[in-house]
């Protein structure tokens, strides 16, 4: 009877120690399944980030009464942009402190959308503060006053940031 027990708590142990070897397989397999689980649905919630920023932008800003501010530097070299403050319609919409890379962004050519917004259709007006240091490192406070039309449609403003001593802020549109 011994006999039996001892070869029956042996085939017990065999098996019980054969069962981890196969649960170790089997969950590797399930870890890498897991694994492309977890970065698929990660693809998915980006695209959907995006989606949904989209979706966003669209119902807050319609194209019908969207107003778009960028900024951009031509050329300035006589000094160096520190901060610039918008106003539209003598309500402040936005404010910016630049940081060094920045302006080398902005220096390369490259704009800054500095607001997005509604307007109804007609005449507007936009205030525009920059301030900066010269080459001579004396401060530069500049305000700029411009009047636009909003039609029908988005509007997209430009304002320019040149090298001039009487107007070193410009607006297109």
């Amino acid at each position: 009877m011994f006999i039996l027990l001892r070869g029956f708590i042996l085939s017990i142990a065999i098996v019980m120690l054969s069962f981890p070897v196969s649960a170790e397989e089997v969950s590797k397999g399930q870890i890498k399944s897991l694994d492309e689980q977890v970065q698929e649905i990660k693809a998915e919630t980006l695209n959907l980030g995006v989606q949904m920023r989209l979706l966003e932008e669209k119902l807050l800003y319609p194209s019908s009464t969207q107003v778009a501010v960028y900024v951009s530097l031509d050329n300035v070299e006589k000094f160096r942009l520190d901060s610039i403050e918008i106003q539209l319609d003598g309500k402040m919409v936005a404010q910016h402190l630049y940081t060094l890379r920045e302006l080398e962004a902005l220096q390369k050519g490259g704009m800054q959308r500095i607001y997005v917004g509604n307007i109804s259709s007609g005449e507007h007006g936009l205030q525009v503060l920059m301030t900066g240091r010269a080459k001579g490192s004396s401060g530069v406070r500049r305000t700029e006053k411009f009047k636009f039309r909003k039609d029908e449609g988005p509007k997209i403003l430009e304002v320019r940031l040149v090298d001039s001593d009487d107007h070193m802020i410009t607006l297109r549109d």
